[in-house]
């Protein structure tokens, strides 16, 4: 598919009201992305995965109150993972950034985790302390992407566990057309193959077993004749965030059509083995389209998941027993 002419790509730099970190463990293979809104942001959520880790996601459903959300979280480390929202809250905190409760000011923090104990060191998953200093990388302005923060531990094509998956990590995208920004963060960590949604080529996914190629884990998938558990360890979180002008319900919508870059470059996805979540923020009063907005947003996902894998796929790295993948 043709790229349009009026889509501009711009640094993450010149998005105001966001800031982005990271921080990992490397030799544990797990870590923290943190997008910090110190102005607040308006945030809807689309959930389609079946094992979603998350906290305070609620927060980000319409029917819920329409208070200002300060950051979203995306982790590595399962549900263990969770605690590092604490750290980012107390940043936060002494900032005094937070909702007033009139009593103290409570930063309100969604977060989001993925799957990776089966690579670096099951015993250590993300934190307090790694969320805080998230946080502080956020600081430095200087966004990176790959195996860092949450894509540290992602990988993809796990249909038969980490022996035949390959690695992936993080990814970023972000563009204009006129005054309105989009951009999009991505930790891939997916059940499923990745495809170029434009060309599409495979990009990443399961590997033939003798580790020679791809193998194709759609119809892999279809050979299995039974129910049976598929739990490989998976999830691919992301968020999208725009200066456009929206209601929390109108971000929920916006989240939905972001979906659409999931379906363009992961096959299969949204599964029960994965817990696929993507928040959608306002953080402007640029007036928008919310059609435009939305399909923009498919775009930069699409997008930002391509560099999430191709960042990665040359690179070799260990699971947990030492074996090397590719």
């Amino acid at each position: 598919m043709e790229k349009s002419k009026i889509v501009q790509e711009i640094s993450f730099s010149e998005i105001e009201g966001l800031r982005i970190g990271n921080a990992q463990d490397r030799e544990a293979a797990t870590g923290v992305t943190a997008l910090l809104f110190e102005r607040g942001a308006r945030v809807g959520v689309d959930v389609s995965g079946g094992g979603p880790a998350s906290r305070e996601t609620r927060l980000a459903e319409p029917l819920t109150a329409d208070n200002p959300i300060h950051a979203i979280v995306l982790s590595g480390g399962s549900a263990f993972g969770l605690a590092a929202a604490d750290g980012v809250m107390r940043y936060l905190e002494e900032r005094g950034i937070g909702y007033d409760t009139g009593v103290a000011k409570v930063p309100l923090v969604c977060q989001s985790c993925i799957y990776d104990l089966g690579v670096g060191r099951a015993d250590v998953r993300p934190d307090a302390e790694m969320g805080y200093a998230a946080c502080e990388d956020a600081e430095k302005n200087c966004l990176q992407w790959g195996s860092v923060g949450a894509g540290c531990g992602a990988a993809v094509g796990k249909l038969y566990g980490m022996g035949r998956a390959m690695k992936s990590g993080l990814g970023v995208h972000a563009v204009k057309i006129g005054n309105l920004i989009m951009a999009a963060v991505v930790a891939v960590n997916a059940l499923g193959d990745i495809f170029d949604g434009d060309t599409g080529e495979k990009l990443a996914g399961l590997r033939a077993e003798d580790g020679c190629g791809f193998a194709d884990t759609r119809e892999e998938l279809y050979k299995i004749s039974q129910s049976r558990d598929l739990f490989t360890g998976n999830t691919t979180i992301g968020a999208v965030v725009t200066n456009g002008r929206f209601s929390k319900a109108e971000m929920s919508k916006i989240a939905s059509m972001a979906r659409n870059g999931y379906a363009r470059c992961i096959n299969p996805v949204g599964t029960m083995a994965d817990g696929d979540t993507i928040y959608a923020a306002s953080i402007g009063e640029t007036e928008a389209d919310i059609n435009v907005a939305g399909t923009l947003a498919a775009e930069v996902m699409a997008e930002a998941i391509k560099k999430a894998v191709s960042q990665e796929r040359d690179e070799a790295w260990k699971t947990a027993d030492g074996k090397i993948l590719y």
